[in-house]
């Protein structure tokens, strides 16, 4: 596919989320009483609420961002360079901060775009729902409203590789392993970022993790374009 696009004009991204609360004990009654109720449809009947708990990062209203991995390409000496960044922490309103900065000062004019994989569903709006939650001003980049489908600065590598059917679902493990690019989950994968991050103590882990995925993910659309894939000395991190 041809995506008429200047790499150089892509922020490529991806989140790490983990629930509020380290366990189901620590969180307040009222909480558990509207988790339960937003998690009704998606639990068993033999799944007890404080054992979903455990899921709750995947929704912004019971979760928290602990990282956000940033890519983007330049070109240095005519070598093709993906420089790789990561906002982490503990203080999920100065990682959302230094990401909207980035936008706002590097990422803000109308040929920019934001790239992440199931980045629709997930990523895009995770960050502009917690930054509501935080009061910061949503960035143009994440600000929607009154915006038609076209005008939407956002590109979803999963969105891509559906060719239009909506039924398709294709993880980013399975789809770098059919093209050839080296996996970002030859470590941890989601289901384990709450528990390193809560029992292991281990953020480092983590941002590692999400970065390998950003790398991952800005692979994926070379390969969408038929371009060479990215050698390790092409990738410099922050």
């Amino acid at each position: 596919m041809n995506l008429h696009l200047k790499l150089e004009n892509i922020l490529f991204l991806d989140i790490e989320t983990v629930p509020q609360e380290a366990s189901w004990d620590n969180v307040s009654e009222n909480t558990k009483h509207l988790f339960e109720q937003k998690t009704a449809y998606q639990r068993k009947e033999e799944i007890a609420v404080e054992d979903f708990y455990e899921r709750a990062g995947i929704w912004a209203e019971f979760g928290k961002i602990i990282c956000i991995s940033v890519g983007y390409f330049v070109t240095q000496k005519n070598e093709k360079q993906l420089r790789v960044k990561s906002f982490f922490g503990d203080d999920e309103k100065e990682i959302l901060e230094g990401f909207k900065n980035l936008l706002d000062s590097h990422f803000n004019r109308n040929e920019h775009v934001l790239c992440a994989h199931n980045g629709k569903e997930f990523d895009f709006p995770y960050i502009a729902r917690r930054m509501i939650i935080h009061r910061i001003e949503l960035p143009k980049k994440l600000n929607l409203f009154g915006k038609k489908p076209w005008e939407i600065p956002h590109l979803d590598t999963m969105e891509l590789w559906k060719f239009g059917d909506y039924k398709h679902y294709s993880s980013l493990k399975l789809l770098t392993s059919i093209l050839g690019i080296p996996s970002p989950k030859d470590d941890i994968d989601g289901s384990e970022v709450a528990k390193v991050y809560y029992k292991e103590k281990n953020l480092n882990r983590i941002v590692t993790y999400c970065e390998k995925d950003t790398i991952a993910v800005a692979q994926l659309l070379l390969r969408f374009n038929n371009e060479e894939l990215l050698e390790e000395f092409q990738i410099v991190r922050a």
